[in-house]
């Protein structure tokens, strides 16, 4: 995939083409991020447009910088073997064993460094999900970051860069990636994946702008968490009766969280507070009269508009109630915390 096809981050990719059109592209790299917003992605179209044999150049004018930027045609052999991972000199290295890098993995890279490229102009060599490699690893690394071998480029991939050691980070200029726009993460999900356009914008909008994690998500749960967190943010703005509010909870919960196992319910628990943050940073979207084309959830917009009236009370409500919630997400999915438990503190405090 060239460049300008990716989805998103288009100030990091104008940065890296104009980096690649005046050959000044550093040796070491590091691609940091939320997961699953697109950084690998990014990674890979870089290493076509390094090899590619028919460059595509399109002239930019900015600021009275008048320069060309460089791209992969995306259909040239190199372009072709790097897409279907078949290129020798495009490595990607990923957990060996689903949970590290090991040194050996590296020493091997270390060792194929030492070569001049054969197949392409540069060899490319990307550490994915980078914050596995193991202490050890990160070491024989390191000789290699300091001193890069000529026509050599090392991207490390990694949405927790906090543990990589900091001798290593010291050496990898870094780009910080953000996260997808909702439009954008649904628009992946219709062209890539195959999702209708309701269902992508359901699932998109509790996916935290991160494609990665909106397919691990089901429409059909999705869809009755979002009822659920619409429906406990309808309760809390009608009524400031505790023994009501806690009422309506439990029926809530019954009938959409409770499942056969514990873990079942857990899981479903954590879908609703994800969908309920969702909603309510849309609410402090439409009580600041953002941008509507900003909604995650735009197929409830007037819903959302509603709900946000009833909510605003000329304090910082929709904002206690976002904290509110993230806290409950950490004390079930972190601290283990029982759901039920969780959820009656929580309509006390929305």
């Amino acid at each position: 995939m060239p460049l300008r096809a990716v989805t998103g981050h288009r100030p990091l990719i104008r940065l890296l083409a104009r980096a690649v059109s005046r050959d000044t592209l550093p040796p070491t790299l590091l691609f940091a991020g939320p997961e699953g917003v697109g950084k690998r992605t990014v990674a890979m179209a870089l290493a076509q447009a390094i090899n590619c044999e028919t460059p595509v150049q399109t002239p930019v004018s900015s600021k009275g910088d008048d320069h060309s930027e460089f791209d992969a045609c995306g259909v040239c052999q190199n372009c072709e073997r790097i897409e279907r991972r078949l290129h020798g000199e495009v490595r990607l290295v990923e957990p060996s064993d689903k949970r590290n890098i090991s040194v050996e993995q590296v020493r091997e890279v270390v060792r194929q460094a030492s070569y001049t490229p054969f197949e392409g102009r540069m060899r490319v060599v990307i550490f994915d999900q980078a914050d596995r490699l193991t202490p050890a690893a990160q070491s024989a690394l390191l000789k290699i970051l300091e001193e890069p071998p000529v026509a050599s480029v090392f991207i490390l991939v990694s949405s927790r860069p906090d543990a990589l050691l900091p001798t290593v980070l010291s050496r990898c200029p870094r780009l910080r990636f953000g996260r997808l726009t909702a439009t954008e993460v649904a628009e992946l999900l219709v062209r890539d994946h195959g999702y209708g356009e309701g269902d992508a914008s359901v699932v998109a909008a509790t996916a935290d702008g991160s494609l990665g994690l909106a397919l691990r998500l089901d429409s059909d749960d999705l869809a009755g968490a979002r009822e659920c967190a619409s429906k406990s943010l309808q309760s809390s703005a009608t009524t400031t009766d505790s023994k009501r509010r806690l009422a309506a909870i439990k029926e809530l919960f019954k009938e959409f969280v409770e499942r056969k196992s514990p873990s079942a319910t857990r899981e479903a628990f954590a879908l609703m507070l994800q969908a309920m943050m969702s909603l309510l940073r849309d609410m402090g979207l439409v009580n600041s009269r953002a941008d509507r084309k900003a909604l995650a959830n735009s197929d409830l917009e007037s819903g959302l508009t509603k709900l946000a009236a009833d909510y605003d009370d000329g304090s910082d409500r929709v904002m206690n109630a976002f904290s509110a919630v993230d806290r409950a997400l950490d004390a079930v999915t972190v601290r283990n915390a029982n759901p039920k438990i969780v959820a009656d503190w929580l309509m006390l405090q929305l």
